[in-house]
């Protein structure tokens, strides 16, 4: 008997999801177990001058640009079709959007990920900065504050003739083609960041070779679940062709802004028929529950709360200005300092260097708060 296919995407639909959920119940339980955190990693250099944690950083960022690079090389994704190399280099949104996000985890304790990592570890204040990113999130997707990211911010941009992408780029100029320029370019650059965070002792840790090695390769492992598995040439509905998903209908991997909006939304309108599960929302799902699981089995789940006035403010404005920040961005110390550089595109990069900016300026402010205080 001849199988529908409404049936067969629907299927394959259920097992994207739950690949997705699988993979971030891992990225949740690797982020506990390691403490990987990028506003620590700043706040160290800054506070300690010590480098470590960005050693891990790094070490995520070098893995997922070499297994990204290879994915598409061998033809397996197609990174064209993401948001990250879009023919619009929103270069002032990239600036703006990512030293408000890196100002906001700062004041935040965490990122994006982290606050969900937090969250299923047993903070309060993680849930506080859960709810006040979503809704800033929202907001400048499609609310108040989207009119100054769209009329303003997002107007000053490079409009290039293809994608955005440095293979692309070099390829239109050069005539060599895109190809090589990626095998080139990525094995490059992820060989030389890779060598420089396991140049030092420290960088050879087990602990911090398990954060940046897992971390890295669960965002390649997405992006074949996304653009691979998910992907569907011709649509039986549509006839065209299809993420299954993706909200947005794109290839994608982990990013922690826009999801959150789309979870709060997803919760307070659970009984709306058009609202369904995403590879976004599911994610979010998945990291606290990775968080929670690895909390509890290793006895580090504790309840935390705001301690006062000043600490419940800090968190509030924090997780604001990550959501606002992060939408204006277009993606977080994850989604674009990860996942983003992943696709060598020049806007992400760019937004990668705001955000730790960003981050530089908010320990230096609380710094300043203490030594006023004090």
């Amino acid at each position: 008997m001849p199988t529908d296919p409404s049936t067969s995407m629907s299927s394959l639909n259920h097992l994207v999801l739950a690949s997705t959920f699988v993979l971030s119940l891992l990225f949740g339980a690797v982020m506990h177990r390691t403490q990987f955190c990028s506003m620590g990693s700043v706040a160290d250099i800054v506070n300690f001058g010590d480098w470590t944690r960005m050693r891990m950083w790094v070490l995520a960022i070098a893995t997922a640009l070499l297994g990204t690079t290879w994915l598409a090389a061998t033809g397996q994704i197609d990174l064209s079709a993401s948001i990250y190399t879009v023919p619009s280099l929103t270069w002032l949104s990239a600036l703006v959007g990512g030293v408000l996000f890196g100002v906001g985890m700062v004041l935040a304790s965490g990122c994006g990920s982290k606050t969900l990592v937090r969250l299923g570890s047993g903070s309060l204040k993680a849930l506080v900065v859960f709810t006040m990113l979503a809704v800033g999130a929202y907001a400048t997707l499609r609310g108040i504050t989207a009119l100054p990211r769209v009329y303003l911010l997002d107007r000053v941009a490079l409009q290039l003739a293809g994608h955005q992408d440095l293979p692309s780029l070099l390829a239109r100029h050069t005539g060599w083609p895109a190809r090589d320029w990626l095998l080139l370019l990525g094995n490059a650059g992820g060989l030389a960041l890779a060598a420089w965070a396991l140049a030092r002792r420290e960088g050879r840790d087990a602990r911090l070779l398990l954060g940046g090695l897992g971390i890295g390769a669960l965002v390649v492992a997405l992006w074949w679940v996304s653009a691979h598995l998910g992907f569907v040439a011709e649509d039986p509905q549509t006839l065209q062709a299809t993420y299954l998903g993706s909200s947005g209908n794109h290839a994608e991997s982990f990013t922690f802004v826009s999801p959150l909006a789309a979870t709060l939304n997803w919760l307070l309108l659970y009984s709306d028929s058009s609202n369904v599960l995403t590879i976004g929302i599911v994610s979010v799902f998945g990291v606290i529950a990775g968080s929670a699981l690895h909390a509890l089995a290793t006895r580090r789940f504790r309840w935390e709360g705001l301690s006062g006035l000043e600490d419940t403010a800090n968190h509030i404005v924090g997780g604001l200005l990550m959501g606002i920040g992060g939408v204006t961005a277009m993606g977080c110390t994850v989604g674009q300092g990860i996942t983003g550089v992943s696709t060598l595109s020049p806007t992400s990069w760019l937004a990668l260097i705001s955000i730790i900016a960003g981050g530089v300026i908010g320990v230096k402010y609380q710094a300043w708060r203490l030594e006023r205080q004090a």
